[in-house]
């Protein structure tokens, strides 16, 4: 939880040939911050029900992928549907990301804030669009406001069973953050 003044003394705002302009007066850093106090931690417990909640809820997660032959990195923000213990990620098969998943068969994924976040490793089965269910493409559509199937585009369906789950908000949940390892609640 952020705790921080509910105005700032120094904040101008200028009119600039009809563009309006913020500004700091030098007294006042860009990078100021405020004291922060953190929650009390949660119990295990209460992470996985978080977690899962999250899950269910959210519709869109940062998707971490490395190229097999660089290393290179690559990070995108997919919409996902959470169903039977699986996240469903889709995007067109000609993306780095969609290469990157079919060559490797594993995804690191973000969930949620920096202060609240959910991180899950996971092995990724690859789907064409006929390998997926009519309930199942449907319920992603409706979750993620999206149908792949829909598209001229050819679009890869990635289902991705967690092997690993973090979920922590501030240092005080650190010790515990493992939810689950090796594809087992550990709570």
């Amino acid at each position: 939880m952020l705790v921080k003044p509910s105005y700032f003394p120094d904040f101008h705002v200028a009119e600039d040939r009809g563009r309006v302009r913020h500004k700091f007066s030098r007294r006042v850093s860009l990078c100021q911050t405020w004291p922060v106090t953190p929650a009390p931690a949660r119990s295990a417990q209460q992470r996985k029900t978080d977690t899962l909640a999250r899950l269910e809820n959210e519709v869109d997660a940062w998707v971490a992928t490395a190229d097999p032959a660089t290393g290179l990195p690559y990070l995108v923000p997919l919409s996902f549907l959470w169903e039977g213990g699986s996240l469903y990620f889709s995007t067109a098969a000609s993306n780095p990301t969609a290469r990157n998943l079919e060559a490797t068969g594993q995804a690191r994924i973000g969930v949620g804030l920096t202060r609240d976040v959910v991180l899950i490793e996971g092995a990724v089965q690859v789907l064409a669009s006929s390998e997926i269910s009519l309930e199942l493409g449907d319920a992603f559509a409706a979750k993620t406001g999206f149908d792949p199937r829909t598209l001229r585009a050819r679009y890869l369906y990635f289902r991705v069973t967690p092997v690993s789950i973090q979920a922590w908000r501030e240092v005080n949940e650190l010790a515990e953050r493992n939810i689950m390892l090796a594809g087992q609640w550990a709570v």
